[in-house]
């Protein structure tokens, strides 16, 4: 296992999602605002999940030059999405929210990890 990534392209475009994606969330559009309702996620942390994606990135990015640094914050994601799927399975909110968002950027996180820091 290497602490660089093999395919930065990959690692910089799951930053570049995860900016989007925090972007978003400082006006939530309605697909975001009933996600979070919708788990019951209190809406006075909400700005808690855009600083979150916001550091994600930026270690994605530091990650390109420092060794290990990618591969942490890439851990990391996985980790918030699989949080994220579990408040979903445990609110019983089970819509499209959970099978695009959730699911789509946990595979998105998975695979940056796998390609770029496996073998």
């Amino acid at each position: 296992m290497t602490l660089l990534p093999h395919f930065p392209w990959l690692v910089v475009l799951l930053a570049v999602v995860l900016l989007g994606d925090a972007t978003l969330s400082l006006r939530p559009p309605s697909f975001i605002r009933n996600c979070l309702t919708g788990v019951g996620f209190p809406r006075q942390w909400w700005w808690t999940l855009l600083v979150i994606k916001v550091l994600a990135a930026a270690g994605l990015l530091v990650g390109l030059r420092v060794p290990g640094v990618a591969l942490a914050a890439c851990t990391g994601v996985i980790c918030y999405f699989l949080c994220a799927i579990v408040a979903h399975i445990r609110a019983g909110f089970m819509g499209r929210e959970l099978w695009i968002n959730c699911l789509g950027m946990l595979a998105l996180a998975a695979v940056t990890a796998i390609a770029s820091f496996v073998g």
